[in-house]
């Protein structure tokens, strides 16, 4: 029984698949619409996962609809797509450089989108608690952040090459910078941004609306379809330098553009989900287990574990002490900080 299926479109599309992986993807993507439904059916007010389905398309109860349609569901697609973002950018990084401790959140490209963000909301907020620019820009702010933290780790990291341990240990440090950076900014900002800064930098998708469903929405979708086309190149940058040269490959090039890829993921994630950690940490490593190495089933299956880790942490933190809410950045440090400890503890022993 063959493996792998070659799958042939024109003269332009050419990839194979490997069977087993395609079923764990499709197991997970039926893992995470039971999730779906169960998160937006949970609440005060308690609604079957059939009769949550039957709301969306339009059937069932008049209330059910309001709640679900309204108020659950913005909240439900932003911690989605901000697992789901999350998780691509850790795989992209974690490819590209060769290191199983690499994540936005521990190189400290989601600290330089929370700071840019939190001094966004600090700088551009008047006496009335309004913006006086456009919400629109909130996203961009959370790119240069997070471009900006990108480009002093991996300055600061070059040493005539990129050693695993001495990216991670800037990374660190520039994270440590990017905290220190963002308490100043809360501080020196209006003391009402500061409370509603707190909870968000923790991770928090509550208060989400269809507005940050429909920014949000399409930049992520679209960066993972670039980033399924730019799985050759990851593939390519796990060889190794030398080997990627000599199959013909950009490097330094291809580099530039997948730091570039994770970056906007990062922003678009933290702009509208929070600092929400350690997702593109231990999603990548799961789906690793599950589907091998190869970014093509690598990527999809990472992506879906970081939806369903976000949108489970969202669910716990509405329940587990109704009505109080816990952030979802809460659950995912929880589950996060001790697995970094064990890859840290595993890659030490072998240096």
């Amino acid at each position: 029984m063959k493996k792998y299926v070659t799958v042939r479109m024109g003269s332009y599309v050419s990839f194979f698949y490997d069977k087993k992986a395609a079923v764990v993807i499709a197991a997970l993507g039926l893992v995470a619409v039971l999730l779906f439904l169960v998160s937006i059916g949970s609440g005060e007010m308690r609604i079957s996962p059939f009769a949550a389905a039957a709301a969306l398309l339009g059937y069932g109860e008049e209330i059910h609809r309001t709640v679900i349609l309204t108020f659950r569901l913005p909240r439900v697609l932003v911690a989605w797509l901000a697992g789901m973002a999350l998780a691509a950018a850790g795989a992209i990084l974690q490819g590209m450089v060769r290191n199983p401790l690499a994540s936005p959140d521990v190189l400290g490209i989601t600290g330089g989108a929370a700071a840019a963000v939190v001094g966004f909301l600090a700088l551009f907020s008047d006496e009335n608690n309004s913006l006086t620019v456009s919400i629109h820009w909130l996203p961009l702010a959370a790119f240069l952040g997070a471009a900006a933290a990108a480009w002093l780790v991996y300055t600061l990291a070059w040493k005539n090459g990129l050693a695993p341990l001495r990216l991670v240990l800037v990374g660190i440090g520039i994270s440590a910078l990017m905290q220190a950076l963002t308490t100043l900014l809360m501080i020196v900002g209006p003391i009402y941004r500061a409370s509603q800064a707190n909870v968000w930098i923790t991770g928090s998708v509550y208060g989400a609306s269809w507005q940050h469903v429909s920014f949000m929405a399409p930049s992520v979708i679209g960066l993972l379809l670039i980033a399924m086309l730019a799985a050759r190149h990851v593939n390519v940058q796990e060889l190794g330098d030398e080997l990627a040269l000599g199959l013909g490959g950009a490097v330094e090039r291809q580099r530039l553009g997948l730091v570039l890829l994770s970056t906007a993921l990062t922003g678009g994630a933290v702009a509208f989900a929070g600092g929400i950690g350690f997702v593109g940490l231990m999603a990548p490593h799961m789906a690793r287990r599950l589907v091998g190495s190869a970014f093509g089933a690598l990527l999809p299956a990472a992506a879906l574990l970081g939806g369903v880790l976000v949108m489970g942490a969202d669910l716990a933190g509405r329940m587990l002490l109704a009505p109080t809410e816990i952030p979802a950045g809460v659950f995912t440090a929880a589950l996060g900080a001790p697995y970094f400890i064990y890859l840290l503890y595993r890659v030490g022993k072998h240096q």
